[in-house]
């Protein structure tokens, strides 16, 4: 069967809601919103290359405006009170912006297909490159990797980045 065209839902527990803050040793993570569009827009645009090389996927196809980040970070916000997906900001604990983590439906990001029908969500996240450099890259998957199955409700997690840490 060809499933490129459907994409999961998010298996949600009944009245579960999804924290607004997660916490991993230094690294923080908050829900993204439109207030982050100063430290967002400047993240992205610093990070281009390297989120293309380490996330991979269509986005961001070159610098982001003010304007169209701001869309962005609103249509985030809905979803994550819709419980569609989840975005957040991660930073630091002395409150450095490091980068953004996204937790879709499977099939959104990455076609649905025999090999990803188990996953129960799709994890990407990319950091910007000062982060990068300090190894944040991988601590951020070793944190997301800590909060799957434990206060986040996913058992099979789909990490979807290009470069995953540990991997060859």
């Amino acid at each position: 069967m060809d499933y490129q065209q459907f994409i999961k839902r998010l298996p949600l527990p009944a009245g579960w809601s999804a924290p607004p803050e997660l916490g991993y040793d230094d690294i923080r993570a908050s829900a993204l919103t439109r207030n982050h569009l100063h430290d967002d827009v400047r993240g992205i645009n610093a990070s281009i290359e390297l989120i293309q090389r380490t996330r991979g996927g269509g986005w961001p196809t070159g610098p982001v405006t003010d304007d169209e980040d701001y869309v962005d970070l609103v249509w985030h916000e809905l979803e994550f009170r819709e419980g569609y997906s989840y975005s957040y900001v991660l930073r630091d604990e002395a409150g450095a912006y490091l980068g953004c983590l996204y937790l879709y439906p499977v099939g959104r990001r990455v076609p649905l297909s025999e090999e990803t029908l188990g996953c129960d969500v799709d994890v990407s996240w990319w950091v910007t490159p000062a982060a990068y450099e300090r190894g944040d890259y991988a601590r951020v998957y070793e944190a997301v990797r800590e909060w799957m199955g434990g206060v986040l409700p996913f058992a099979a997690p789909l990490y979807s980045n290009r470069e995953i840490p540990g991997e060859p």
